[in-house]
């Protein structure tokens, strides 16, 4: 399975297209718009996300309900666009267009990419390097998701700890619904709280908050991904998913840092068998995951995810056009937007293990694949 996206922050949409997915797989709008729901919610979103009701159309390889085995594509269409067409519009002419920007925001993808494709309107690059592409994201990995729930997969993204403040309730399936319900999907409620008011005050003062975020799965069959060839690696391919949204900046796979510090035999995991349930351990440091394959045990994957570049008190900065020190340009933007990262970590790790069940187990239809998945599951349980 793969895809591609494409569309600009305030262009008139995102397109996404997934090629590779099995006939008579049950997929609506229903299985996708809840997942761009949440990623629209969370405690310190700017007013964008007033803006925008994000909703999903499905305009090929869809039919009654089932895919058919031809490319999926989708589309979510930007209503701030009604206020950019003319800023946006593709025909040439209207230069300089309004609403250019030539102040880079460090941290932003501003200078580099204005160096790299020669733009001097800043807008050309962070236009397409906004966190609103990864709606589309979102939208595929609902898709990627609908698929994994066949194979008796589930899944959870939540927020561990963010603005300084960690959350002290250990993280437990039973919690499922409590994270869904806090405005910074964490699992403690007063770690909540006081998130919350760190954010306002962060607000007031025209600063940004960054956090942890956190993505488990459960149900996975040991031997997605490979050790035979580097890229395929699964621990590899969820880091490189992980490091792709924007603003993430370090990603450990079960507790990978803390096991850089202590002894191998603090640090491995322990293998057990028992009749009718197989192999298993009895703790998961690795994280679901030896030698680039999944172990059958939860995955957990941790990122980093820094403060959003974009400052109401802006840092100082370069303009490119007149090289004269400026203040760094502000575009409206969130406080913070790590609840929603934990959403889109959730989706996108979703894509990658999908994209290695296909791998795996091949078919061109639903019922292959499920038939195949649970007659591995049997190999497994018994080897």
């Amino acid at each position: 399975m793969r895809f591609l996206t494409s569309g600009e922050s305030h262009g008139p949409q995102l397109t996404g297209i997934i090629e590779g997915l099995p006939s008579r797989l049950p997929l609506s709008v229903e299985d996708i718009n809840p997942w761009l729901r949440k990623r629209q919610g969370g405690y310190g979103r700017g007013r964008r996300m007033v803006i925008e009701t994000d909703t999903v159309e499905i305009v090929s390889g869809v039919r009654a309900g089932r895919t058919t085995g031809a490319p999926v594509t989708l589309v979510i269409k930007n209503a701030d666009y009604r206020n950019w067409s003319e800023i946006m519009d593709p025909a040439p002419g209207n230069e300089p267009r309004k609403k250019a920007l030539t102040a880079a925001r460090p941290g932003h993808a501003d200078l580099a990419g204005g160096i790299k494709y020669h733009h001097k309107d800043l807008r050309d690059v962070l236009e397409r390097a906004s966190a609103r592409e990864t709606a589309m994201r979102v939208a595929v990995g609902a898709v990627a998701h609908r698929l994994l729930s066949f194979f008796g997969v589930e899944s959870v993204g939540f927020v561990a700890g963010m603005a300084g403040v960690w959350s002290k309730v250990p993280f437990d399936w039973e919690l499922r619904s409590r994270i869904e319900e806090s405005p910074v999907r964490m699992t403690d409620p007063a770690a909540e709280a006081e998130v919350i008011r760190r954010v306002d005050e962060a607000k007031a003062r025209g600063d940004t908050l960054g956090g942890i975020i956190e993505a488990r799965f459960k149900g996975l069959v040991p031997g997605l991904g490979s050790q035979m060839h580097w890229e395929r690696k699964l621990d590899g391919r969820v880091a490189q998913v992980a490091l792709s949204i924007p603003a993430v900046k370090g990603v450990e796979i079960g507790t990978g840092f803390e096991n850089a510090m202590k002894p191998g035999s603090q640090v491995h995991d322990a293998i057990y068998w028992e009749e009718g349930r197989g192999y298993y351990r009895q703790t998961n440091r690795a994280g679901g995951t030896e030698g680039g394959m999944s172990t059958g045990e939860e995955l957990v994957v941790r990122a980093a995810l820094k403060p959003i570049a974009t400052l109401m008190t802006p840092l100082p900065t370069v303009d490119v056009v007149t090289h004269q020190p400026a203040d760094a340009a502000r575009e409206r933007s969130d406080t913070t937007a790590v609840p929603a990262a934990s959403v889109i970590l959730e989706a996108l790790t979703g894509i990658v293990l999908a994209q290695a069940y296909l791998e795996k187990f091949g078919g061109d239809t639903l019922e292959e694949l499920v038939e195949r998945v649970e007659r591995y599951k049997e190999h497994a349980r018994t080897y």
